[in-house]
Parts: C-alpha cells; structure tokens; sequence
C-alpha cells in the first residue's frame, strides 16, 4: 500500500467563538497554498483510491481542495483527529485494506511520530501542508519511507 500523509494547510490561530480549536479554518493564504499543491499533487502523478480525513475544519477543507483536483472521494476520519497513533492508523486501514494508495490527512505532531515509527525511527518534521510516502508491503509492519516534501516543492 501506498500511503500518504498530508498536513494540513496554514490555519487561523484561533477558531470561530465557541468552536475551539476544532473548528480553525484554513487562512485565505492556506487555502491557496493548499490549491497550488493540490494542483502539484496531480502534476507529480499522485493518484488515490481512498482519501481520509480529520474532520477537525482545518484538517477537512484541505481534504476537500485535495479531492476536488484529484477526482476523489472524501471520507472523515476520527480516528485522525489529534492523538491518532500507528495502532488506530492501522485500525482505521485496516477497513481499506483493498486499497492500494491511500491518503491521510491530519495533524502534528501525529504525523511526524507515525511516519518516524513506520520508517524504523529517527526525527521526521513535517510541515503544514508537507506530504509523506511511505510503502507499507504489510498492513501491521512498518514500512519505506519513499518521500518527505516541503509544500514549496508541491506548489512549485
């Protein structure tokens, strides 16, 4: 399986009164920074068969930019709301286990910690709208990590 780890974009510091830190939307710069790397995405021959989200806003609405460029569907995903760890990872792909590239998207430092882990250790960062391969050959195990991109590279 091809997975993919996706950041979310740039978002507002502080969500909407009363929605907490759940409901922070992307900043009109993430939005287009998000579209330009959507459009990169697609450039580099990304394609998906399953695209996972947060349903955390800032999480969901650069899914939601990924799947419109992509042509594919969006399904929300609380297991990657924040504190998502490789055992739920797996949890949650295990119900996909059909698929053979799949995408996530979500938070730090979550992302960083999973990729780490199923890359056989080390300190990985990745950045607001970063993306991350790595080739699982076997759902439970770890994996290769094949890419780790800054978003200038995708919106380049």
């Amino acid at each position: 399986m091809e997975l993919y780890f996706l950041r979310h974009g740039i978002a507002e510091d502080v969500g909407p009164e009363g929605a907490g830190d759940a409901g922070r939307r992307l900043t009109k710069e993430g939005i287009a920074k998000m579209k330009d790397a959507a459009r990169g995405l697609k450039r580099i021959g990304v394609r998906l068969d399953v695209l996972l989200t947060s349903p955390l806003a800032r999480a969901h609405q650069t899914a939601e930019i990924v799947a419109r460029e992509l042509g594919v569907e969006l399904r929300l995903a609380d297991a990657l709301s924040p504190g998502c760890n490789v055992a739920l990872l797996f949890e949650l792909l295990g119900e996909h286990r059909a698929a053979e590239r799949v995408m996530v998207v979500g938070h730090e430092p979550d992302f960083s910690t999973m990729i780490a882990a199923l890359a056989g250790g080390g300190r990985i960062q990745l950045k607001k709208g970063g993306l991350a391969r790595i080739d699982l050959e076997v759902l439970e195990a770890g994996g290769t990590l094949v890419w780790l991109l800054p978003p200038k590279v995708l919106r380049g």
